[in-house]
Parts: C-alpha cells; structure tokens; sequence
C-alpha cells in the first residue's frame, strides 16, 4: 500500500465520523423539538402498556381528565374515564440511566 492509500482510507474515515457526528447531533436536535412541541397543550400520553403486536393501552390526560383508550392499527376505542387520585405515577425525582450506566450494570450481572 502506497501513502495515498492510508491518506484515501484516512480522509474516508474522518467523513465517515463526521457524518456519524452530524446524525447524532441533528436527532437529538429534532428528538427535543418533537417533544418540546408534543408536551405543550391539552393532551398527554400518560402511560402505554402493550397488548400485543399493534395493540395498546394508553392512560391520556385531555384537559384535567384522565382517560384509558385501546390503540389499535386502524382504530382507538375509548375504554373509560379513570380518577386522578387512583393513578399510580412516577416520581419527580426519578433520573434514567446513561447507556454506559446500564451497561455497567449488565457487565456485574454476568460477572456473578
């Protein structure tokens, strides 16, 4: 191999990492836009919970009333409303966990 082949693989290599750089910035950018943009207003999905392959049960906030609905490929089935008082939420506080948390975590599981 010549020196312009390393230089060729070299300048590959930084595009490739430059463009892995830009992918990962431009989702995080648009992921926050999507949720800042979904979390304002009159709606909220409080929690979903799968059925099956395309079926779930969600737990929405419409206005100040709680409701359960059925999701499914082409419909939604609102199933009742529900009392604020009889949800379970998570707390405030809760933080989750990095990657490299999760993955430290994973590598002491096998450990033992």
């Amino acid at each position: 191999m010549t020196a312009d082949s390393y230089l060729q693989f070299i300048s590959i290599l930084i595009i490739f990492v430059g463009v892995l750089a830009a992918t990962y910035y431009v989702t995080k950018f648009l992921a926050g836009y999507q949720k800042e943009k979904t979390s304002s207003g009159n709606i909220e999905i409080i929690e979903t919970s799968r059925i099956s392959v395309n079926k779930y049960i969600q737990i929405v906030r419409v206005g100040d009333k709680y409701m359960a609905i059925a999701v499914g490929k082409d419909e939604i089935t609102a199933l009742g409303e529900i009392d604020k008082d009889s949800l379970i939420t998570k707390e405030d506080g809760s933080t989750t966990l990095s990657f490299k948390e999760v993955f430290e975590k994973f590598k002491g599981e096998i450990k033992k």
